[in-house]
């Protein structure tokens, strides 16, 4: 999705044209100006699907982190992507996918490996992952497509703490995106239901010779843990582990690759920007927070109402969906001030991007570390960035991200050390 938003609130869409479900429209668009009037006009807006199912975007900060944080009122069991509006035939059965007390049962034994400790202490090999993908290729300069690059980072965050094998770093990125993804033509191999079905028998297949590894033989990593944990007072079942693996992979591999790719492509568009983290090095966290916010990798996240709520003095009842735009949410002028414009130094930044609540994002440590590493390694590689040709969207309204970002590299002279983290 393009990042532009409205000059002012003239140019924000009409709301007789808009459309929050069409995956072309992010695809080609900037729903930033759509948000921006649901925010100012109809914070609580009514749509259905394609196949006719009701469900009501909510646009404002408030509303979007309120919808998050109340997993009494709102639940997570029934799916929580538009694309599957109808009900999620893993609901219940896998940590995104579940309500309290079970969602605690996975997350709790597997935050362990996910902490921002875990995430710093790792820090040392991640940096090798990361100077291994991109060294050479900054090194070189020239033309790099980006988001092609940067599809593979985020192995060198969670690869080894998920329990995938280096041999399968490659293809498994790909097989995740055409997963979430089937119909972008990027990705797609046929149909979208052939896509699908594709990309999870290739996952499962992965995932399923995995666990039989694990079983054998248990290290300290995702698929371990969730082999040996108590599920409601039972062991997980075969099915139930490879939904989960699936999911873990899933969450990380289709959302830090595309903040990174929107991170460079911002920085690339403003060289003052680029000029003031170069001056500052020390920049680099708040920089990484500022990516998350203006990349928003998740458009929205999807809740089943339990109980009768009112959201910004709308009344919507049991078993309607609430699709909460967290892209929107971090654009909210009531909490950002400029928020159309990407500012590394943003000190206060208290974006949605991880989302809020119980199902706050479990990877969202290991994204920060690796998001820092790899601006480090640009910064004492790099003189200059320049989008070189047309930048590709994603064709998805549940992830803002880009398939083609050709930015020509002008590497430095002489390397200087960027160390923050």
């Amino acid at each position: 999705m393009r990042m532009d938003g409205p000059t002012s609130d003239e140019f924000a869409e009409p709301l007789e044209t808009i459309d929050l479900y069409d995956p072309t429209r992010y695809e080609t668009g900037a729903q930033h100006r759509a948000w921006h009037r649901l925010r100012r006009d109809a914070p609580v807006w009514p749509q259905e699907t394609p196949d006719g199912h009701r469900f009501w975007s909510v646009t404002r900060y408030r509303d979007v982190a309120a919808v998050l944080m109340d997993d009494k009122s709102f639940s997570s069991a029934h799916g929580t992507i538009l694309a599957v509006a109808a009900g999620d035939s893993a609901g219940g059965r896998t940590i995104n996918l579940m309500d309290q007390p079970r969602h605690a049962d996975v997350r709790l034994p597997t935050m362990r490996l996910m902490s921002t400790h875990a995430a710093r202490q790792r820090a040392p090999q991640v940096r090798e992952h990361v100077r291994r993908l991109v060294g050479e290729r900054f090194d070189a300069g020239g033309v790099i497509d980006i988001a092609e690059l940067m599809l593979h980072l985020p192995m060198a965050a969670v690869g080894e703490t998920i329990g995938l094998p280096p041999d399968v770093w490659t293809a498994l990125p790909r097989w995740a995106m055409a997963g979430v993804a089937p119909e972008d033509p990027h990705f797609a191999e046929g149909s979208a239901a052939d896509t699908l079905k594709k990309a999870h028998h290739r996952l499962i297949a992965v995932f399923s010779e995995l666990i039989k590894e694990r079983r054998a033989r248990p290290t300290d990593d995702v698929i371990s843990v969730l082999l040996g944990l108590d599920f409601g007072g039972r062991p997980m079942d075969q099915r139930e582990i490879l939904l989960n693996c699936y999911s873990f992979v899933m969450g990380s591999v289709t959302t830090t690759a595309q903040v990174a790719s929107h991170l460079v492509q911002a920085l690339a568009e403003r060289p003052a920007a680029w000029a003031a983290l170069r001056e500052s090095p020390d920049l680099v966290p708040t920089a990484v927070e500022e990516s998350l916010r203006w990349a928003s990798p998740t458009n929205h996240l999807l809740r089943r109402v339990l109980r009768p709520v009112e959201v910004a003095g709308t009344r919507i009842e049991p078993g309607e969906l609430v699709a909460a735009w967290v892209g929107s949410a971090n654009r909210d002028e009531t909490v950002f001030p400029r928020p159309y414009e990407f500012d590394p130094a943003r000190s206060a930044n208290p974006h949605l991007a991880f989302g809020v609540g119980a199902h706050r994002c479990i990877g969202g440590p290991p994204a920060q570390v690796v998001l820092g590493l790899l601006l480090e390694e640009l910064l004492a590689r790099v003189e200059s960035l320049e989008v070189a040709g047309p930048v590709t969207h994603l064709r998805s309204n549940f992830i803002n991200g880009i398939t083609a970002l050709p930015v020509a590299v002008a590497p430095v002279r002489t390397r200087r050390p960027v160390v923050i983290s």
